[in-house]
This record gives C-alpha cells, sequence and structure tokens, in this order.
C-alpha cells in the first residue's frame, strides 16, 4: 500500500470522527441562495476548502520532512512517530484526560475567525479553509504520516489523499443532516483508537528496516552521492 492510499484509508475510515467535531461548524454555515443545486456546490466548495488547507499544512510539514530525510533520520523519526500515536490511542481507549485549557487557548482564535466570516457571509470555501486549520488531533495523526514522507510535494500529496478521504461522509452528510445517528458515530468514534494503534505499529515497523515489502522496506544504503 503506497502512502496516499494509507492516507486516503485513513481519512475515509476516520471521516465520522470529522462529522463528530466539525460537522456542526458545517450544518452552522448557510447557503446564500435556496435550492438544492446552491446547497451542493456550497458544500462541496467548503470541503474544498478543508483539503487546501491540509495541503498547505502538507506544505509546512513537508519542509520537516524533507529535513528529515536529507539528515538521514527519518528511520528513527518513524518509529517515534509510531510510539506517539500508540500513546495517543492509549489515553483513548484508557480514558485518560488531559487538560483543556490549552486546546480552549488554540480554538479561540479559530472561533472569532468563525464568527467574522459568518457575520459577514464569507463564502464557503474560506469558512472550509478555517475549518482545515483548526487544533485537530485527527489532523495531527495525518501530519505524522506526511512527516515521514521524502519531501514537499509527497507531504502535500498525502494531505490531498488524506483530506479526499475525509469528503464523501462530510459531503453526505452536511447535505443530507441527520444521515448518521449519534449511537453510530460513537460506536465507529470507539473504533479510531484501534486503527491508531494500526499505524503507530506499521509506523514502527517500517522505521525498523526489516527489509520486509510495503511493511517494512529496507533502507537504501551505502549510497554516495556523486559530485562529478
Amino acid at each position: 500500500m503506497s502512502d496516499n492510499h494509507l492516507a486516503f484509508m485513513i481519512g475515509l475510515l476516520g471521516s465520522v470522527h470529522c462529522v463528530g467535531m466539525c460537522g456542526p461548524l458545517a450544518f452552522a454555515v448557510p447557503s446564500l441562495k435556496s435550492g438544492r443545486m446552491y446547497l451542493v456546490l456550497d458544500k462541496l466548495l467548503y470541503q474544498t476548502g478543508r483539503i487546501i488547507s491540509y495541503c498547505i499544512l502538507g506544505v509546512f510539514i513537508g519542509a520537516i520532512g524533507q529535513q528529515i530525510w536529507l539528515s538521514g533520520m527519518q528511520q528513527g523519526i518513524s518509529i517515534l512517530s509510531g510510539l506517539l500515536i500508540l500513546v495517543a490511542a492509549c489515553t483513548r481507549i484508557f480514558k485518560f484526560s488531559a487538560p483543556t485549557n490549552g486546546s480552549s487557548f488554540l480554538l479561540k482564535p479559530f472561533h472569532k475567525l468563525f464568527g467574522y466570516a459568518l457575520k459577514h457571509k464569507a463564502n464557503h470555501l474560506i469558512i472550509g479553509m478555517i475549518n482545515g486549520l483548526l487544533p485537530c488531533g485527527f489532523v495531527y495523526l495525518a501530519l505524522a504520516g506526511a512527516v515521514n514522507t521524502p519531501g514537499i510535494p509527497s507531504a502535500v500529496s498525502y494531505m490531498f489523499w488524506f483530506g479526499l478521504g475525509t469528503a464523501p461522509l462530510m459531503l453526505l452528510v452536511t447535505i443530507g443532516v441527520g444521515w448518521t445517528s449519534a449511537m453510530v458515530r460513537n460506536r465507529i468514534n470507539k473504533t479510531i483508537p484501534y486503527l491508531m494503534i494500526c499505524l503507530g505499529i506499521w509506523f514502527i515497523l517500517r522505521g525498523m528496516n526489516l527489509n520486509i515489502p510495503y511493511l517494512s522496506p529496507s533502507k537504501p544504503g551505502g549510497r554516495v552521492a556523486d559530485c562529478r
């Protein structure tokens, strides 16, 4: 499975989390024109805005990842990413609580931006871009994958496919409000930590250089740059 396939599957399988966390924000954005066609267009613009923001985040995380690859530290960073994802998954499975003051502080400017955008009837594309920049553990999970790619183009591609994976369910739900019940969302949300465990183990195995195709490929070794 390629990085882009993995990113899409993470987005697709975890998109119920997006519905639970970001769905209310998407529902709150009214269409400025009546009619089903305008509703669909607005919601498509909203999802496009989120994906654009994920790609922008991919540029920054890709710049970091590129330096990691150039320094030859990608194996260690892959293992570290996997361990951090496992820790995050365990905190959700075993219900460890974390202080919320920091997250409230981070969310405050975004709430102001949303309020300003809604007050001035901003385009759904702009509001979707603001949504895509919201601090979110699920997006951080995707960024942990993107930082393990070799450079900016691959990180942007990773975040694009992740965003594309989250879009179908979000689009369906925002067009037909109430398409998934709270009980269904809660049940699927409970499976997300186990998805995180699988991803964390995969990152660790990939960093261990075990020469297992796709799962833990060997690191190209011993190639010296030709400076002629």
